[in-house]
């Protein structure tokens, strides 16, 4: 099958599906643009574009790139431009801006969110959050399809080699950032320094990565429903409880309850179950990612640490 082909078997673009796909203007956007439009029809397809700002003239000229191919392609595009942070985590300021603009453009059309990623950046995620963040889900990897947000190319299977591929088949041009070439950043580190290393190990590491990945999410449902049935239905657990769970269990029941609470991934909660058991009767703690475990009478809820109030 050809790439359009192998996305349209994956059901997340369908024929008059309404559907905002994120359009950076880079090979994999670029194709999943055109494929979205070759599934679902011109008519069906909004293209989201955001100028960071960040890279000057670079920006722009990716701006009037993504015009251009919205033009050819019949596809109205949309722009959202912003200035870019002083200091700061600029990445994930980057990332949390576009995943609000999209939501924001799909929720007015009633669509769906396609975001271009492939197996090469699934790869390069989790040995990513392998670096950075404790805890089993660090190797789960991206889902392919959350509801309002898919991604097509990734449940496709298909990597970056294959939608450079299909761009050239196609004569789509893309652009290049050449910030992904700078080792200023992790990614860019994993991917140029990493990833190398470990096919110079075996030249399988990136297939015995992912297959690593999906044999830990289809266990990761199975410990979701032992989670589901410890807490039963509860938001909140006596501390004595939580103390006589097999700990590995209790780990994951108080990283629960804090994603619970604060909507977000919580990596940092499971590590702090012997502090949180030490709290007895009364008492509270900061336990990370926004997350904050109170016992009162000796039960535990877990719910939102305070916004700091502002230096005078």
């Amino acid at each position: 099958m050809d790439v359009a082909q192998r996305v349209g078997a994956t059901g997340l673009v369908r024929p008059g599906g309404p559907l905002v796909v994120l359009l950076s203007g880079g090979r994999d956007s670029t194709c999943l643009l055109d494929v979205a439009v070759t599934l679902a029809g011109a008519e069906a397809v909004r293209a989201l574009h955001v100028n960071y700002g960040l890279r000057g003239e670079a920006s722009d000229g990716d701006e009037r790139h993504c015009a251009a191919l919205c033009e050819r392609l019949g596809v109205p595009l949309e722009l959202e431009r912003a200035q870019p942070p002083e200091g700061g985590n600029v990445q994930a300021w980057a990332r949390d801006l576009r995943y609000a603009a999209g939501a924001r453009v799909a929720g007015e059309h009633g669509a769906r969110l396609a975001a271009g990623h492939t197996l090469t950046d699934q790869v390069e995620t989790i040995l990513y959050r392998l670096a950075v963040s404790p805890g089993r889900r660090a190797l789960l990897g991206m889902e392919a399809d959350r509801g309002t947000l898919v991604r097509p190319l990734l449940a496709a299977e298909l990597t970056r080699a294959e939608t450079a591929a299909w761009c050239l088949e196609r004569g789509l041009a893309w652009r290049e950032d050449a910030t992904n070439l700078d080792a200023a950043f992790a990614r860019t580190r994993v991917r140029e320094g990493l990833l190398p290393a470990l096919r110079a190990v075996d030249e399988r590491a990136e297939v015995n990565v992912l297959r690593t990945a999906q044999l830990l999410r289809d266990e990761a449902a199975v410990l979701d429903e032992v989670v589901a049935t410890a807490l039963a239905g509860r938001d909140r657990l006596a501390l004595t409880k939580l103390a006589s769970l097999p700990p590995a269990l209790a780990r994951l029941v108080l990283r629960r309850l804090a994603e619970d609470a604060t909507g977000r991934l919580c990596a940092r909660a499971a590590t702090r179950l012997d502090d949180v058991l030490a709290l007895g009767g009364a008492g509270a703690l900061d336990l990370g990612d926004g997350a904050r475990a109170i016992v009162e009478r000796g039960v535990l809820r877990v719910g939102r640490t305070p916004a700091r109030a502002p230096k005078r």
